[in-house]
């Protein structure tokens, strides 16, 4: 049963699907890390690849950038391909300076000022939650594997290259105690909080707006491993 963004039929995508923004980093980790990839989905070239994992079936699927993206691909996964879980695997940019590029972070809630929620469901609170369940399992293999992570609250944003400059950034970052800012996970959270499923984010800094440290864009797309090592242990 296709839908309008995915060519795939029922049966064909795991229960859990990690979901990368990038369709090539959906490609990397098939390509690197799954047992007999099988591609599901290349329709606007957003590529999703099925496979097993160390013996256990799982899917991954880029989601593309921004919250109406996510938004329209993991509702699709979860009321018509019987998804229950998604862990968002993504970049982010620090607002702290205790975060350094390629630290991992793990999301305890994503604040946000966009409408998503408001407009899809009625919810008007800016603050969504991911799954406590799926956030201990994202813990315990971090803890296996001995790769670090930071939890905290992260700012969803909605825009990309804003006009209120620097200053209005840190200030909203201070006023809501801010990691990091992505652009996905809020929508992600409002989604699953409304089907009754289980969503979580995982993310790895690329750039700094402290430091101005960053990663290429290559970078981006093959050299996050160990976030894909923890989110892949994690959906066993």
């Amino acid at each position: 049963m296709a839908t309008p963004h995915n060519q795939a039929e029922k049966g064909q995508i795991a229960k859990t699907v990690l979901m990368p923004g990038d369709p090539l980093r959906a490609k990397f980790i098939a390509d690197h890390f799954l047992d007999n990839p099988v591609q599901f989905n290349s329709v606007r070239n957003i590529l999703g690849f099925t496979g097993t994992y160390e013996g256990h079936p799982v899917s991954v699927m880029a989601s593309g950038m921004g919250m109406p993206s996510i938004g329209i691909y993991s509702y699709e996964l979860y009321k018509f391909y019987d998804v229950d879980n998604i862990i968002r695997i993504g970049s982010a940019g620090a607002y702290t300076a205790k975060l350094k590029v390629l630290d991992l972070v793990l999301v305890d809630a994503a604040w946000s000022e966009s409408s998503f929620a408001k407009t899809q469901c009625g919810n008007t609170s800016d603050t969504m939650y991911p799954s406590k369940e799926l956030n201990e399992k994202i813990r315990e293999a971090a803890k296996s594997l001995n790769i670090p992570l930071v939890e905290g609250t992260i700012h969803s944003s909605d825009v990309f290259y804003g006009e209120a400059g620097l200053e209005a950034v840190e200030k909203q970052a201070q006023e809501h105690n801010l990691l990091c800012a992505e652009m996905e996970s809020f929508a992600l959270f409002s989604n699953a909080q409304v089907l009754g499923k289980k969503a979580a984010c995982l993310l790895t800094i690329s750039d700094s707006l402290v430091t101005n440290d960053a990663i290429d864009a290559e970078a981006r797309q093959n050299s996050f491993t160990d976030m894909m090592k923890v989110a892949l242990k994690a959906a066993e």
